[in-house]
């Protein structure tokens, strides 16, 4: 079976790709498809050089592999294939696959977070002994003289026992809600969270109407379909939509759970507030809620640590933020006096929307740690903290007051 789903895997990589005969799959070959995606692959070393995954692609390294794991390897790195002008270009498809294929991964990792090939990802929640804490170990933001600021916290997530999103079939996919509707009982009838799950699977008991959906994605607790993602879709990870798709959300609507989306689970924390220590530790707590559930394991990696879809996420899965308003040093309407600042302390400046979004009106940025692999959970939370003193000091330097005034942060918004 595996060998066929990666036969036919490879014909849909190789639609567009050259093959003569791709109209009508039994007139070609697994020889002549391997070989079409190897020319696809030189030739986008030539065209796209920046393309991760294709240029981390050794042939030699491959030559040893045999013909199911070749399919397997090609699945992870169709979406590169496909779109030529990928930055990554792969996503793990199976939980194993970091490590079942290191030589090709351990490359491709190296390359975009920039650490050795044979760099070992360590997890460590504790704030003990990090470097750059605050006596007390207290990450108070009223105590930099900051209000009280909009902060999330958020994971992704991958249970074992399953094939990650870009590889699971349509059952998989409602296995897995199913599987997830245990914990959320458990999170249902605890008084620390409460609440309840919207489902977009027809049928599902939990099931919500189209007018619901809708309005969750307005309220930025839902995520959007996710087939206008061209990587997404080309990865296998939007398919089969909207099965197996749904979000568990607490009764404050400060938590969140997100189910079928890039990643199995994307689980998020969010607050408006002064102390992240709050917040960061209401994750952790909720994971192990999540993870201790009996029959429920999340995909780890020895050498890896948290298994996510995509390298990007490798190691921690973990992204910490806070929207933080600025005013003077966005006076000229762009972030790139907060970029200059947040850069060299390993910090993310974007707008409030996410990615590739405006700032705020206010100057409102979006400040994270950009690191997620090779960093522990603590250092992270550290990192951001410490990035948003310094940002205070120079918003106060801007606009020549020495105590600074960030203003009053806009108002939250439950999850992005």
């Amino acid at each position: 079976r595996g060998r066929e789903q990666g036969y036919t895997v490879l014909l849909i990589i190789m639609g567009g790709c050259g093959s003569k005969n791709q109209g009508n799959p039994d007139e070609i070959s697994p020889a002549e498809t391997v070989k079409e995606a190897l020319k696809a692959i030189k030739r986008i070393k030539k065209s796209h050089p920046n393309n991760l995954a294709v240029k981390c692609f050794d042939k030699a390294y491959f030559d040893t592999l045999s013909e199911d794991d070749q399919f397997a390897l090609l699945k992870c790195m169709r979406s590169g294939i496909k779109n030529e002008d990928s930055g990554m270009g792969c996503y793990a498809m199976q939980p194993a696959d970091y490590d079942k294929f290191k030589p090709f991964f351990s490359k491709v990792l190296s390359q975009y977070h920039k650490v050795a090939e044979d760099a070992k990802h360590v997890n460590n929640w504790s704030l003990e002994g990090v470097e750059g804490l605050p006596e007390g170990g207290n990450l108070d933001l009223s105590q930099l003289g900051l209000p009280e600021l909009s902060m999330r916290v958020r994971v992704g997530r991958n249970l074992k026992e399953f094939p990650l999103p870009g590889a699971m079939t349509k059952e998989d996919r409602i296995n897995m809600e199913k599987k997830m509707c245990e914990a959320f009982a458990v999170l249902k009838a605890n008084p620390d969270y409460g609440g309840g799950y919207n489902s977009l699977t027809p049928d599902h008991e939990n099931f919500i109407n189209d007018e619901q959906y809708k309005q969750l994605v307005a309220d930025h607790i839902m995520f959007k379909d996710m087939a206008a993602d061209t990587y997404l879709e080309t990865a296998g990870i939007a398919s089969d939509w909207p099965f197996g798709r749904g979000c568990y959300v607490s009764e404050d609507r400060g938590f969140v759970i997100w189910v079928g989306e890039e990643d199995h689970l994307r689980i998020m924390c969010m607050q408006k507030g002064s102390s992240l220590n709050k917040v960061f530790d209401r994750l952790k707590a909720a994971l192990d809620v999540v993870n201790g559930i009996e029959g429920l394991e999340f995909a780890m990696s020895d050498d890896y640590g948290v298994v996510t879809s995509c390298p990007t996420n490798l190691g921690t899965g973990m992204r910490a933020s806070v929207h933080i308003p600025i005013p003077n040093l966005t006076a000229d309407g762009t972030d790139k006096k907060a970029k200059e600042i947040c850069k060299p302390l390993g910090l993310s400046v974007r707008g409030t929307g996410g990615e590739h979004t405006p700032i705020g009106a206010d100057g409102t940025c979006d400040i994270s740690p950009s690191a997620r692999f090779c960093i522990t959970e603590a250092q992270i939370i550290t990192a951001l903290y410490n990035g948003l003193k310094l940002l205070k000091e120079k918003e106060a330097e801007a606009g020549g007051n020495k105590d600074g005034d960030c203003g009053d942060a806009p108002e939250d918004k439950p999850a992005e």
